[in-house]
Order: C-alpha cells, then sequence, then structure tokens
C-alpha cells in the first residue's frame, strides 16, 4: 500500500490540504479541523441529483442532491425558497408544482420522473440565480416594512451583541436578543418572523468579517447588501479596522429565512477595548440598511 493512501487511515499533510480545500469550496470555514459541521457537508456532498428519492420528512433531507434540484426548479420559475439543500416544505412545494405543471401527478417527491423530466427541460433556464433571488430582492424594495430584528450572541463577544440589542430595542421595540447554538438560534430568528438576523462572535483574525450566506447556485440578496453596508460603515467610522465581507454557508447563516449576517471580529482583547464604538457603528449600519435594504 502506497505511503498516506486513504487506506492508511492516517490523517497526513494531504489529508489536511484536501479537507482545506473541501471547506474552502463549501463555503465553510476554512480551518483544517474534521468538525461536526464539516462531517455533516461531507456526507451531504456524497449525493448527487437521481442518487435518491426525495420525499418531506423529520428530519429534513439534507445534500448536493437537494440543492441541484432547488436550483433547477429556481432557474425555471418554481419559488422553493433560497437554495439551502434543505428538502423542507418550500421546496415540496415547489416539486408540486412543478409536477403538475408537466402532467404528473402533485405529490411532491422527487424521483427518477421529476428527475429525467427536469434533464430534459432544464437546457432552457439558463444559469442565472432564478426567482428565489428575485423574490427576496422584491421583498426588500422601496415598499419593505422591515423592523423585526434578532440579534444572536456568542462567547466573548456578547456584551456586545447585548449592546447591540438593547440600542436597536430602543429604535426598534420588535428586537430580541438570541443565544445557544446556532440551529436553536436560527429556529427562534424564524419562529420570531425576523426580517434580518445580525450576531457577533469572536474570530482569531484582526478585524470584522462580515459573512452572509452563499452558495455556487445562490446568494442572499439582503444578507450580502447588509454585510456591504456593515463593511462600509465600519471602514469609515474606524479606518484602522480592517474589514471584509465573505459569503459562506455556516449553519445559521444556512438555518435562517430572512437576510442575515455574522459578525467575526478580533482579536476580541482589542475589540473589547474599543466596544462603545463598535456597538455604534453596527447600530447606524443596521438602522441604515432597515431604511434602505437594497441602496
Amino acid at each position: 500500500m502506497a505511503p498516506h493512501a486513504a487506506d492508511d487511515a492516517v490523517f497526513c499533510g494531504r489529508t489536511h490540504a484536501a479537507l482545506l480545500a473541501f471547506q474552502d469550496a463549501y463555503g465553510l470555514r476554512a480551518d483544517g479541523e474534521c468538525d461536526e459541521v464539516t462531517w455533516s457537508m461531507l456526507v451531504e456532498a456524497s449525493w448527487s441529483l437521481g442518487d435518491r428519492l426525495l420525499y418531506l420528512r423529520s428530519p429534513n433531507l439534507r445534500g448536493d442532491d437537494v440543492a441541484e434540484l432547488q436550483t433547477q426548479l429556481s432557474r425555471l420559475g418554481f419559488d422553493c425558497g433560497r437554495v439551502d439543500g434543505i428538502y423542507g416544505p418550500f421546496t415540496v412545494r415547489a416539486v408540486t408544482e412543478f409536477q403538475q405543471n408537466c402532467g404528473m401527478a402533485g405529490d411532491g417527491i422527487c424521483g427518477p420522473t421529476v428527475v429525467d423530466t427536469l434533464g430534459r427541460i432544464g437546457g432552457q433556464s439558463g444559469t442565472g440565480p432564478g426567482i428565489a433571488a428575485v423574490r427576496e430582492s422584491e421583498s426588500l424594495g422601496p415598499n419593505s416594512d422591515l423592523h423585526r430584528i434578532a440579534v444572536g450572541q456568542y462567547g466573548t463577544t456578547s456584551n456586545i451583541a447585548h449592546a447591540v440589542s438593547r440600542r436597536l430595542k430602543a429604535a426598534f421595540p420588535q428586537t430580541i436578543a438570541v443565544e445557544g447554538e446556532p440551529v436553536d438560534q436560527a429556529l427562534t430568528a424564524n419562529r420570531f418572523g425576523a426580517d434580518v438576523y445580525v450576531a457577533i462572535e469572536p474570530s482569531p483574525d484582526a478585524g470584522c468579517t462580515f459573512c452572509y450566506y452563499e452558495v455556487p447556485t445562490f446568494f442572499s440578496v439582503g444578507g450580502k447588501s447588509l454585510a456591504l453596508r456593515l463593511s462600509d460603515t465600519m471602514s469609515r467610522k474606524m479606518p484602522d479596522m480592517p474589514c471584509r465581507i465573505q459569503g459562506l454557508r455556516m449553519p445559521i447563516l444556512r438555518e435562517t429565512k430572512m437576510p442575515a449576517v455574522v459578525c467575526a471580529v478580533g482579536p476580541v482583547d482589542v475589540v473589547l477595548q474599543r466596544a462603545t464604538k463598535m456597538v455604534d457603528v453596527m447600530v447606524l449600519a443596521v438602522a441604515e440598511w432597515l431604511a434602505e435594504p437594497l441602496g
């Protein structure tokens, strides 16, 4: 057996490099550690559309096959919500509508007939982001009435998040603070019907990275515009703070149904010393975005 082959069960340099490449390609934090999130994504990446029957169940089926189905349906004008790789109610509805439009029984189950039909007509759909991005843009248009805010908090930056939440609540009474694991925070924000989710988390990297939801065939229009607003405002008000935006599919961004941004800030000791200014900047940016989300 050749050294460092798959069968030798050694986490070697080549494995580490391959893991980093996978994390980067799949919009995960590229740290070279195979944690629960990365392992789940590796499993999901093993599925191709047509490998299995897709149907509504609890917990929802997840995988690259679901994401491919959602992408194709969205490009054909069947709205299954954001391309998140989760076979939930919106995807079932889109599959059902597609089946009915094609003269099939509308049972919401994606089997061989649905896959074959998609394959035959999919070439006419182009390569754009599809109806999901259009729907999100419409929801954030000039007549938007955005005022329900969920503020997430993690670890050593929770005091900053609490301060942001209190300040926003003074101007927008329907603001809530959410805590716990990312999936729990997303569930709370979704049930609350939040128009936007913004969180602060500690980072080992210096500066601020504003993360929004993005996969190869879709990105959150509102999330990206909020990330840009936060980055621009931070750069103007705190010019010595390095800022950038990044599209990722980290769990909280994937699970939330509204525009969402996670602000990763560091080093924490420096950030805490400048907490008051950072709170001012974040509150200003979120308020400006609510007034003009696509500006």
